[in-house]
């Protein structure tokens, strides 16, 4: 079982523009029952299927799986609740940590956020100068919240 620690934050200013490269994301979600999410992704051009299980202090359990292309393409047009998460997500290496800049569209658009990855709950990491507000306990601000709750109806 794979485990992950993330915690996530709110970019300001755009001083991490240039140091990574951005790829396209679009996904949406067949279930959210009991906050076990199930997650359908297009990743540039491959597709996955993700089980995420409830977040507890900024840890969870998560299964992601690589799936035909043209699954992930028909699970997000017949499955998956609208609206779709739709995004570009740039990773940005700083010494031992990537980040991943989410930069939102579509009923998202506007919102930018930032999350890491850590080896423990208590990692201290050090942060960037366009890290803002820390929101990894703010449910508002999980993926599979925005595509019930988009940013746009804040």
């Amino acid at each position: 079982m794979a485990k992950e620690i993330e915690r996530k934050f709110l970019v300001k200013g755009d001083g991490w523009r240039n140091m990574g490269v951005g790829g396209v994301y679009r996904q949406g979600y067949i279930s959210t029952q009991k906050a076990v999410t199930v997650r359908v992704r297009i990743a540039n051009d491959r597709g996955y299927l993700t089980i995420k299980s409830p977040s507890v202090n900024c840890s969870r359990s998560e299964f992601e799986y690589e799936i035909p292309l043209a699954d992930a393409q028909e699970m997000l047009d017949t499955l998956c609740d609208r609206p779709l998460i739709e995004k570009v997500r740039y990773k940005v290496k700083l010494g031992d940590l990537t980040w991943e800049i989410d930069e939102f569209d579509g009923d998202n658009k506007g919102l930018i956020v930032a999350e890491v990855e850590l080896s423990d709950v208590n990692q201290q990491i050090e942060l960037p100068e366009w890290i803002g507000e820390e929101v990894s306990h703010e449910s508002r601000y999980f993926n599979s919240n925005l595509a019930r709750f988009p940013f746009s109806k804040w």
